[in-house]
């Protein structure tokens, strides 16, 4: 992640904790959805450091109905925000209309917020329409001082969408997860590594791969990152990055013996 610059840091110290008295008293009042979008757009502006008149569109026509507010950039709409009233409980159901819309305008972010809760989903097409939350947080229980929760402002922040912050996060997520690191952990190398291990500690100790492999996917793992669809999958990717470190190792070797032999 990205260093938070000085200037946004320190609009974020001095910003967050008014809007967090003025959503607590909101939240207090029990205040409508058109109230919450107008202290959400002052938010855009105040902590988040967007032009609300330049970079802020508010009920943004989507196919006959509108979306609460969308982020713009240099004229191109980064991310939208739907908008739900403070004391409502978040629901997936909530995003149909904005992540439809952004599928067919190839925008990849939604925001669902209730002022108070912050979802930030990434919408891809790959036959059907499909939305992953990435990054979820309250802001009432931010510390703006702590660098953490201004990490997770940033990505959110003017500064932040011009440097792809929310990608970076995407992309970090889909590399750093429980299932991505469970196929690493049953894949071949790791299994050699830990037959290795078994043996200093067990000298003439007799035991195969495939044994190992089952105690890690028996015994050691959760199912849930084994046999899901989305476990099949990270296995396959982590057996394609193996094969090709594999074969770009293979190939300096054949590359170091022809340059000895010449």
């Amino acid at each position: 992640m990205s260093k938070v610059p000085a200037k946004v840091s320190e609009r974020l110290t001095k910003e967050t904790p008014k809007f967090q008295k003025v959503l607590a008293a909101a939240k207090d009042r029990d205040v409508n959805e058109s109230d919450t979008v107008t202290i959400i757009s002052d938010m855009l502006e105040s902590v988040f450091g967007f032009d609300k008149y330049t970079e802020l569109t508010r009920e943004f026509a989507i196919q006959g109905t509108f979306c609460d507010l969308a982020v713009k950039v240099d004229g191109s709409i980064e991310y939208l925000i739907e908008v739900k009233a403070i004391g409502l409980d978040l629901k997936d159901s909530h995003l149909r209309q904005a992540v439809n819309y952004g599928a067919k305008q190839g925008i990849k972010w939604v925001v669902l917020t209730n002022g108070v809760n912050w979802e930030i989903y990434h919408i891809s097409v790959q036959g059907n329409v499909e939305h992953e939350k990435i990054c979820e947080f309250n802001f009432l229980d931010l510390n703006a001082r702590k660098a953490a929760d201004q990490d997770i402002l940033f990505m959110l922040c003017r500064r932040g969408v011009s440097k792809g912050l929310i990608e970076e996060m995407y992309e970090y997520r889909k590399s750093v997860n429980k299932f991505m690191v469970s196929s690493i952990i049953a894949s071949d190398p790791i299994v050699s590594a830990i037959k290795r291990e078994l043996k200093k500690i067990k000298h003439g100790l007799k035991v195969t791969d495939e044994e190992i492999k089952e105690i890690i996917l028996s015994d050691v793992l959760k199912r849930e990152v084994t046999e899901s669809d989305t476990a099949k999958e990270t296995i396959a990717i982590v057996k394609r990055s193996q094969q090709r470190a594999a074969k770009k190792k293979a190939a300096k070797k054949v590359e170091s013996i022809s340059n000895t032999e010449e």
